[in-house]
């Protein structure tokens, strides 16, 4: 129904504006300070294992002035918070006493580590010779038995060269770890004069430290990798020219080029050009995305066969690829569920099984009479079988590849613990817009009802969503603007929580919202109803425009917009996919009315759904679903859904790409408004998951075996020490995996 003339004659109606606040993310600059509270990142050289960090934890703890000292064993640094009292000197020696060395990140690092990892080489490789030597001395009988033993003497001598001062330092800091076990095995071989054990535990050892160097140095080079996808230089245009400069050097806003085939340097806006830019470093897109003028471009991407020129819009320590390498950084030091346990497993293990080879060694000769020599050989594999490192190491390689094989996918995950969760979801809710459907909605229909004619629901619509950023408002203004319906703007905007706005145009109050708000209002009617039923079948989302309720004014609805949002192209196939890697469960949590919602889903394969829900019912709903048990996953889009997805037992947010709250806030982060990532992250949690329970089950399973053995005397001093060398490198191999696509 329609009129020719319709007069507004109610009294100006007063609304409050609505207070609003801006933030902006809060990001981290290193070695930044304010008063008494300095932060300084070092990077370490010689910490391979478990056991370097423990030492650098006794180090820094009795260091007054130092607050918090976080160790990053896969990254190979460690951030200390401290007050003034403190000086770079004193950190740098107090990680010297460890017998390692630290230099300030970012610094030249002064000797080249090559040549200490060199020395260590050449030692191994002396021992191993050494003791391949002596063995053929004692097997073929060419030289008398002194002859051999000078050989294992040699092989103990160069194989212990890096071990012993270890040992002596963990001694002194009262500290019983594997070099001190090693050593005091070593030196119980030599006392029963089992001198080509003690060379073969020596060189073993000695073997597999460096080994395990090796492997570490590859899962950190897996990391440093993100860090090399940025170009060091950029060709900034001054005075109509452009010269190469550092992109320290770029200024925010300034104009820069990228050549055909060339990384881009900064995040920015392109000027002019058209090209297509290979994605997939930020966001794991396997198709190259198109741009043109006014299309956003990310540092670390990769121009095709165009040229650009971009406008910058963020610094080098800014761009979402900066933020990316310091997440995963960050996301290293945060230790998983499991990584807890076996610290807290080793911390206890490694005593017991200590005293466990005394008593082995003392007891049977003492009361039963047994030989002392077999028994205290017997204790002695005992203190071989004691070292945790192929337990203790399981984990954190695990976690640091699974971290960064998902970010090579355009998936960021805030630490072990989030992965781990990951790796356990059971259930899955989605929010609609934006996640099921595109997210970007345009008015399908207009439907006139008291005003005068479709450009004025249109116009007074727009007066009042020009104020908001909401998809639904958005693409009301930008029917208007493609009609050149032209509008004021709204005074006294105020949004309506959950259910619209409302605003005042040339002193009359109006309103535009859903359905709900229309009954708050007391203005919807059989007909209305009736309209909105036909609507809302067709999956669509209404914003119905009125003349607000006053004193003096009933109220009324003026006309509806039908405001239709695409489902994605991949939706259905993408909830498939959550269901075949285990979601049980995919529910859609919408603040669109119910039966837009349940059409939705029915199209996109979703199991349950809750529409006409505002932000804290939607938290009410994740509680509801943790309820059950299991583990809940909510995905959002990092800003309007932050308080569900924090109630959540993993918060996700799309599409993080230039979005900075949304990398702050979720616990995991999609790149790129890509469902299917999701169950491509939920897999490789999954798989993570499963490599650590193996690599735990398998290193406590492997010392359980030669715990057995040794007391029965069925294992030797070497095969003990082969047995950990080979399960430490099997669970460090095991792990790699996760790098390979």
């Amino acid at each position: 129904m329609s009129h020719n003339h319709h007069d507004h004659s109610c009294e100006h109606c007063h609304s409050d504006k609505s207070s609003q606040s801006d933030s902006s993310p809060s990001s981290l600059s290193l070695n930044s300070s304010s008063k008494g509270n300095l932060q300084t990142v070092l990077r370490v050289e010689g910490m391979d294992c478990a056991d370097e960090v423990a030492a650098l934890e006794q180090a820094f703890r009795p260091l007054k002035g130092v607050r918090e000292a976080k160790i990053n064993l896969m990254g190979g640094k460690v951030t200390l918070f401290h007050d003034e009292s403190v000086t770079l000197e004193q950190l740098i020696q107090t990680v010297a006493k460890t017998g390692m060395k630290a230099t300030p990140e970012g610094a030249d690092a002064g000797d080249s580590p090559d040549d200490a990892k060199r020395a260590r080489q050449i030692a191994v490789g002396i021992s191993g010779l050494a003791m391949g030597l002596g063995l053929l001395a004692e097997w073929t009988k060419v030289v008398p038995e002194w002859g051999a033993d000078v050989f294992f003497g040699i092989a103990i001598v160069s194989g212990g060269w890096f071990i012993v001062p270890k040992a002596f330092r963990a001694l002194s800091r009262f500290s019983l770890d594997m070099n001190v076990l090693m050593t005091v095995a070593v030196i119980g071989a030599l006392a029963i004069h089992q001198w080509s054990e003690g060379a073969a535990v020596t060189f073993l050892f000695a073997l597999s430290e460096l080994l395990e160097a090796f492997s570490l140095a590859r899962a950190r080079k897996a990391v440093q990798s993100l860090l090399q996808l940025s170009p060091e230089t950029a060709w900034l245009k001054k005075d109509g020219d452009f010269v190469e400069v550092p992109v320290e050097e770029v200024p925010v806003g300034s104009t820069i080029t990228v050549k055909s085939g060339a990384r881009i340097p900064l995040d920015g806006e392109v000027l002019s050009g058209e090209s297509a830019v290979n994605q997939a470093p930020i966001t794991g897109e396997s198709m190259p995305v198109d741009k043109k003028k006014g299309d956003g471009v990310f540092a670390g991407t990769i121009n095709g066969s165009g040229s650009l020129e971009i406008k910058t819009t963020k610094g080098p320590k800014d761009t979402t690829l900066a933020k990316m390498i310091h997440l995963v950084e960050e996301a290293q030091s945060q230790k998983a569920p499991s990584q807890r346990f076996v610290d807290v497993f080793a911390k206890y293990y490694t005593p017991l099984v200590m005293v466990a080879a005394i008593l082995v060694a003392l007891v049977p000769p003492l009361l039963f009479g047994a030989v002392w020599l077999t028994w205290i050989y017997r204790g002695l594999v005992l203190l071989v079988i004691a070292c945790p490192c192929a337990l203790v190491i399981s984990t954190p390689v695990s976690v640091v590849s699974g971290l960064t094989a998902m970010a090579r996918r355009g998936v960021l995950i805030k630490g072990g613990a989030v992965l781990e969760a990951v790796g356990k979801l059971k259930v899955l809710a989605v929010d609609k817009t934006g996640t099921i459907t595109e997210g970007k909605p345009s008015v399908s229909r207009v439907i006139v009802l008291r005003a005068k004619d479709e450009a004025e629901v249109v116009r007074l619509a727009s007066a009042i969503d020009v104020h908001s950023e909401h998809p639904l408002a958005q693409a009301v203004v930008s029917y208007a603007r493609e009609k050149q319906i032209s509008f004021p703007r709204s005074e006294n905007y105020q949004a309506l929580h959950g259910r619209g706005a409302q605003g005042n145009v040339k002193g009359h109050s109006y309103f535009v919202g859903n359905h709900r708000l229309t009954h708050e209002l007391g203005v919807c009617s059989p007909e209305i109803e009736r309209q909105l039923e036909e609507i809302e079948a067709e999956a669509q989302s209404v914003a119905i425009v009125g003349h607000k309720p006053h004193d003096q004014c009933a109220g009324e609805v003026l006309g509806i917009l039908a405001i239709g949002d695409t489902i994605r192209s991949n939706a259905k196939e993408a909830v498939s996919s959550l269901h075949n890697v285990g979601i049980e469960k995919v529910v859609m949590l919408s603040g669109d009315n119910q039966r837009t919602a349940d059409a939705i889903a029915k199209k996109a394969g979703i199991d349950e759904t809750h529409g006409d829900l505002l932000p804290d019912q939607k938290i009410d709903q994740v509680k509801k679903l943790l309820e059950g048990g299991k583990a809940v996953g909510m995905i959002g889009d990092g800003v309007n859904d932050a308080p569900a997805m924090a109630a959540a037992t993993v918060g996700i947010a799309m599409g993080g790409v230039g979005t900075d709250t949304a990398i702050e806030t979720a616990d995991m982060t999609l790149m790129k408004d890509d469902l299917s990532k999701v169950a491509e992250a939920i897999h490789l949690g999954r798989r993570t998951l499963h490599i650590i329970q193996f690599n735990i089950s398998f290193a406590l399973a492997l010392k359980a075996v030669f715990l057995i053995l040794a007391v029965l005397g069925y294992t030797s001093l070497w095969l003990a020490i082969l047995a950990d060398t080979g399960a430490t490198l099997l669970v460090i191999a095991n792990a790699l995996r996760l790098l390979r696509r």
